[in-house]
């Protein structure tokens, strides 16, 4: 079954635009699969459901991924503990 794709314009301001592109490739899609894919995520409720297990996540872990950051973001005063120099 093939299915017929119907063509349309959107006028998008330069910045979103290029975010978009950029957004685009980053996930290695061209530009139009990448606003299909966002279009159908909002349309049918899976992007509601990413956030809502997202929002689950923080909640339920944010202090511990908040001290994960930390301790990633320190500096490392001591690269190789047990090693002399």
């Amino acid at each position: 079954m093939t299915s017929v794709k119907k063509q349309t314009q959107v006028r998008l301001e330069e910045n979103v635009l290029e975010a978009g592109k950029a957004a685009a490739r980053a996930r290695q899609l061209d530009f139009n699969k990448y606003v299909e894919r966002l279009i159908v995520e909002d349309t049918t409720g899976a992007r509601a459901a990413g956030m809502a297990a997202a929002r689950r996540l923080i909640e339920e872990h944010g202090a511990f991924l908040d001290d994960l950051e930390e301790s990633l973001d320190a500096p490392d005063t001591d690269p190789r503990p047990g090693v002399a120099a």
